[in-house]
């Protein structure tokens, strides 16, 4: 009897000091990482992003890399300045849809402020309901972007803004005729003299008003703005650490960078599923360099959360799933990756930048926690008359 006490005796001792260890252990864990976290939001949240933690970057991403921050203001091209006079122009032109053939498609049919400036379709309708072929890029913050569409053919606002009214899928218009059609509405007269001097209408001047307006379409304040402007308050903790993943383990950095939230590069994130019905050549289509095939736009990141479906095939229905997506680093299926386009024998080469992440799932929700921050209130737009 005696010697069974003793066991038990023991037993409770070794219990309780394992315990007591392990409690210590917590203990110890939580407030290390109470401690991590306050020194990680007194950097963030200082105001000046050089007490920052150092970025993980890859060498190839260092000679376009610039910081996270605040969007920097507004450059207007010499060629085509600011005033409101013409902006209020190209916004009318943006909701005409008598710029189509069909007179009810408009620019604002696939760009909706209330959605984001997109349209969250996988792919849009255009002329007589036909679909596009990619999704439909948000112009929130076009301004900053440094060529336009996924694939890159526009090499500024002005050359864009013409080419969804003569793409057939899409407004299926010509930009002459759209401009002849534009310069019998008697109500425009105003407006183009306001913004240009006198009333002529030209399909140059509907491109550089169209321009003009896209261009003041910028993202408001965002949370992560008044956070690394010192309210260290506003974030949480997840979103913090979702902040600093994307700094470092994650790796976000070496593509989406800048206030923007990209690096303006091109990259082959073996999306393009060459050898399928769906395969999309990208950026290879513009420059004809096979070593582009698979290769599109890096867009920003700002207001992300209201821009879905994501990718240009708008294969992705939910962050998570884009995340997942990357910490996985998209094992690409070899059987998708070589196509022959018009007698050129193409390959996919995945960027170096994807690869196997293993994040983990808190992580993964951490990270979407974060991106949350970088949308801002939407702004209520209210469309214009259309001049008669």
């Amino acid at each position: 009897m005696k010697n069974v006490l003793s066991w038990i005796l023991i037993v409770f001792l070794t219990v309780s000091l394992l315990n007591n260890c392990f409690s210590n252990s917590v203990r110890k864990e939580t407030k290390e990482r109470i401690s991590f976290l306050a020194r990680l939001r007194e950097l963030y949240s200082s105001g000046d992003s050089s007490k920052w933690p150092k970025p993980v970057l890859d060498p190839e991403a260092r000679p376009y890399f610039s910081d996270i921050g605040h969007l920097p203001d507004i450059q207007f091209p010499k060629d085509n300045p600011y005033s409101e006079d013409k902006a209020l122009l190209g916004k009318t032109l943006f909701y005409d849809p008598r710029l189509s053939k069909s007179d009810q498609i408009a620019c604002a049919s696939c760009h909706d402020p209330e959605l984001g400036w997109c349209d969250n379709r996988t792919f849009s309708f255009g002329h007589n309901r036909q679909l596009g072929t990619r999704n439909a890029m948000s112009i929130l913050n076009v301004a900053y972007a440094r060529t336009l569409f996924w694939d890159g053919r526009a090499a500024s606002l002005e050359e864009q803004s013409e080419m969804p009214i003569r793409d057939e899928r899409e407004m299926n218009g010509h930009i002459d005729l759209a401009a002849g059609k534009i310069a019998k509405i008697k109500g425009y007269e105003l407006l183009f003299e306001r913004a240009f001097g006198d009333k002529t209408v030209s399909k140059d001047r509907i491109a550089k008003a169209i321009a003009a307006f896209e261009r003041t379409v910028r993202s408001g304040t965002s949370r992560f703005d008044q956070f690394i402007d010192g309210n260290a308050a506003v974030f949480s903790d997840d979103e913090l650490m979702g902040l600093h993943l994307f700094r470092t383990k994650a790796q976000c950095m070496n593509c989406h960078s800048s206030g923007y939230f990209s690096n303006n590069q091109f990259e082959n994130v073996g999306t393009s599923l060459l050898g399928s019905k769906e395969e999309d050549p990208g950026r290879y289509l513009v420059t004809k360099n096979p070593a582009d095939a698979g290769k599109f736009r890096v867009p920003g990141l700002r207001e992300v959360t209201r821009t879905g479906p994501w990718m240009h095939n708008g294969s992705m229905k939910t962050l998570t799933e884009v995340i997942r997506f990357y910490s996985r680093g998209n094992p690409e299926h070899s059987q998708k990756r070589t196509t022959i386009h018009e007698g050129i024998t193409l390959t996919s080469e995945k960027s170096g930048f994807v690869r196997l992440l293993e994040l983990t799932d808190e992580e993964i929700a951490q990270l979407e926690a974060f991106l949350h921050t970088l949308s801002s209130k939407p702004e209520t737009v209210i469309p214009p008359a259309l001049p008669q």
